[in-house]
């Protein structure tokens, strides 16, 4: 009775990802950089941080040869020694930061986000974009002093010949004139907030051609808060128009997740990861809901923890809450809290935040009363 009570209770917490969890403000400093740190006199101090290049921040751009940059942002990952331990994503024009300005410093003690790295700790490691479709070689993060060009260089993405999937529909290359000038002002209109006439320009793209799946998967995308079932229909057309066409169906499985269907949600996260066994951590993540939700808990734990592995920045949010659900699920309570404690280093505040604080505490009282093992 209490395994099921408190498995009910962890797994409240569970719900889809909508917006990537933000990074909670750092402490202030209190009583002067002295008084805020544990490592010498001269430490780091903020207002020092604000001025400082080199090493304490990088930054980089990506481009694709022969072509333009995809409409939605570029995962960059840098792995060290193999293991993903920092990711962001592109802006609009394909720039990216390592570590985005007005940091507070890195070497003063607080808690924070267990997979987050202090920028001195990457040197040395490769910094790649994922491109699923593309090949690129990756940059290395050199060692450097504070007064170094913090610049890590271009990294180019080249068509690979030889992928099955891809974050760029065939169909954008071959479309008509007049349907690409209708996609790129819906385009110009989304990056500036105006939905509505993005809505319109990509509803005449569509209907000048029918086949543009990469246009019919953004509508989808500007439909799915407002209508999801009209953005189901959206993705679903992508999708037939060209099946290769990778966000399409990370497209249908969010959707039809909220809808609870489940094996509509594990048919789409299947196939995407067939067409690129690498996959995303949104579309392992939505994958582990699936088998989740449909009993299958040893495969639903495997996809979470892929999904936790490749996203340290927490694009998908509530991974980690959907791994303690399943941890708990079976009477590990104490990994089960231990994944939900550090969720509290990366929730932004608000309900979500106070319901896994409640949680946390249960947990506790749950591993307190469990026998030594």
């Amino acid at each position: 009775m209490k395994s099921r009570l408190i498995l009910a209770a962890v797994s409240a917490l569970l719900c889809l990802p909508s917006l990537p969890a933000q990074s909670s403000p750092a402490m202030a400093n209190a009583g002067g950089a002295e008084a805020a740190t544990d490592v010498g006199k001269y430490s780091n101090m903020n207002q020092m941080m604000g001025k400082q290049v080199g090493s304490m921040r990088f930054y980089g751009k990506v481009e694709v040869a022969g072509g333009k940059l995809p409409w939605d942002p570029i995962p960059i990952v840098v792995a060290c020694a193999g293991k993903i331990r920092y990711s962001t994503v592109t802006d609009p024009k394909g720039g990216f930061n390592i570590v985005p300005p007005g940091r507070d410093s890195e070497v003063i003690s607080q808690k924070k986000d267990p997979a987050h790295y202090a920028p001195t700790e990457l040197i040395g490691c490769s910094v790649s974009a994922v491109a699923e479709g593309f090949t690129s070689k990756p940059l290395n993060i050199a060692n450097r002093t504070l007064l170094d060009d913090p610049s890590l260089g271009t990294i180019t993405l080249d068509r690979d010949e030889h992928a099955t999937g891809s974050i760029i529909s065939s169909t954008t290359e071959s479309a008509p004139p007049d349907a690409m000038k209708e996609f790129e002002k819906a385009h110009g209109d989304d990056q500036s907030g105006h939905a509505g006439s993005a809505r319109h320009h990509l509803e005449k793209a569509v209907s000048i051609d029918p086949k543009f799946a990469e246009a019919w998967y953004h509508l989808g995308k500007i439909e799915q808060t407002d209508d999801p079932a009209q953005a189901l229909d959206a993705y679903r057309k992508a999708a037939a128009d060209d099946a290769t066409f990778l966000p399409s169906w990370e497209g249908i499985a969010a959707v039809s997740a909220t809808q609870k269907k489940w094996h509509d949600v594990l048919d789409a996260t299947s196939t995407s990861l067939r067409l690129d066994p690498t996959g995303s951590p949104e579309i392992w993540y939505f994958n582990a809901v699936g088998n989740f939700n449909l009993g299958n808990a040893r495969e639903a734990e495997a996809s979470a923890e892929t999904s936790l592995a490749m996203d340290p920045s927490h694009r998908a949010p509530n991974t980690e809450q959907l791994l303690a659900v399943i941890l708990a699920g079976r009477g590990d309570y104490t990994d089960a809290l231990q994944h939900l404690q550090n969720c509290l280093t990366y929730l932004p505040p608000g309900p979500n935040m106070e319901v896994v604080r409640q949680q946390v505490s249960q947990l506790e009282k749950a591993v307190g009363q469990a026998p030594p093992k």
